[in-house]
């Protein structure tokens, strides 16, 4: 099996090395826009760097984008009209109406296109799903998501983030719906700026509380912030009627006194980033269902969009059209 990646700057080129590793995956593919950054990142084991996206196509088996945004849209609808799988970071497209065309154009292609949000391939996060799904925890009564940055991203790169609920909220925005099953019918979210007045000057927050209420009465509360001065926190639990389980509380969970904190988020989702690699070539050989779906991501979009409503307004926000399905 052949994967190409296009774009190889860290995460691209995380996800190559971890391809390389796999023993179904006989050689990476690499193409970079940027001049000679395919050739550089063509000493990983297994890998060649191609000159153009049509040789990308022409010899992979699937591919993995790992460009900017902007480009996602274009190189997704190559692949598709090359009938060529594809796992595409999260976001597929910028805007909901440029996403809401592309996955209409997805479905109709019939061609496999997995989203790359991390969480959905993180085993701990597979098994509670899978628990909740069987219904081990019994009806789910609540959900508490954490998530804060270890440091607050380069300043530069606040004006064209999206915002927090676009940028750093929008994992848990995909992960807890997809956990409870259940369409939100309501957000409310409010945000401050206490880390650094420059998220004030991006129009911004650094510090955010979301409330989800869902179709079957359930609640999650999700706190996000852009610094945690012990380290990189994001843990999910959930509390059902027979049981409760946490993932990402454990001895490396930054909380007082704890040694060899999380770092950051390569660091802490290490198994979900190895095991995203692996799912995607079990899809390829039609071993597994897609377990991230190109429509999913118009969910946590229009909830991302929701919040940021809610913050502006002060007022709670109905979303009961929506559905996770």
């Amino acid at each position: 099996m052949r994967i190409g990646v296009a774009g190889v700057g860290r995460i691209g080129t995380m996800h190559a090395a971890n391809l390389a590793a796999l023993s179904q995956v006989d050689e990476v593919l690499l193409y970079d826009p940027v001049p000679g950054r395919a050739q550089r990142a063509a000493t990983l084991p297994k890998s060649r760097a191609v000159p153009d996206v049509t040789d990308l196509l022409g010899d992979s088996d699937g591919v993995l984008v790992a460009t900017p945004t902007g480009t996602h849209p274009e190189l997704v609808r190559a692949c598709l009209a090359a009938g060529t799988p594809v796992l595409c970071e999260k976001p597929i497209a910028a805007d909901l109406p440029a996403m809401s065309a592309l996955v209409t154009e997805i479905e109709a292609a019939s061609v496999p296109v997995l989203v790359g949000f991390q969480r959905r391939f993180d085993p701990a996060m597979v098994e509670l799903h899978r628990r909740i799904s069987s219904g081990e925890l019994g009806a789910i009564y609540h959900v508490r998501a954490t998530g804060f940055d270890a440091q607050p991203p380069d300043l530069a790169y606040l004006p064209g983030s999206g915002g927090i609920f676009r940028d750093l909220l929008i994992h848990d925005l995909d992960a807890v719906p997809w956990l409870v099953g259940e369409p939100v019918v309501e957000v409310y979210a409010s945000g401050s700026v206490l880390v650094d007045e420059a998220f004030a000057a991006a129009d911004d927050v650094d510090n955010a509380v979301v409330l989800l209420k869902f179709a079957g009465g359930a609640h999650a509360v999700l706190t996000a912030g852009r610094h945690d001065p012990l380290g990189y926190d994001h843990r999910i639990e959930v509390l059902g009627a027979r049981d409760s389980v946490a993932v990402g509380l454990d001895e490396r969970t930054p909380l007082h006194g704890t040694p060899n904190a999380y770092s950051g988020f390569p660091d802490r989702f290490h198994d979900a980033y190895r095991n995203e690699m692996r799912v995607f070539t079990d899809v390829l050989a039609g071993r597994a269902e897609n377990p991230s779906p190109a429509r999913d991501s118009l969910v946590s979009l229009r909830l991302a969009e929701a919040c940021e409503q809610s913050r502006r307004t002060g007022a709670p926000v109905r979303t009961h059209q929506w559905s996770t399905a």
